[in-house]
């Protein structure tokens, strides 16, 4: 398996942070992610998601510096505390209290 490149905590741009989380199913994956640790992609993404949609959304949020993948993914809470101050709080605030369809 390749190492995947994740950026450092100073390079995390809160202009890329912000575009990754813009995304419903993304912010829903973020939400899943803060409440129960860490998952497998497929775990995350659950039932209803192509495993190439949910790989695509992962990468995102990898890339932007949401969350850290090795074999499983982990949301990168406090390095996203740590750069944005109550960012990731306001986000997932917003997500939890929007009301949506389970479906994907």
């Amino acid at each position: 398996m390749r190492e995947l490149q994740h950026p450092a905590v100073a390079d995390i741009d809160l202009g890329e942070v912000l575009f990754a989380l813009a995304d419903p199913v993304r912010r829903r994956l973020v939400a899943r992610l803060d409440e129960g640790g860490e998952c497998g992609t497929t775990q995350c993404a659950g039932e209803g998601m192509a495993a190439s949609t949910a790989s695509h959304h992962f990468k995102v949020l990898r890339e932007a510096g949401v969350t850290c993948t090795r074999r499983l993914v982990s949301l990168r809470r406090q390095d996203l505390d740590d750069r944005f101050p109550g960012l990731l709080d306001a986000v997932l605030r917003e997500e939890r209290a929007a009301v949506r369809p389970l479906s994907w």
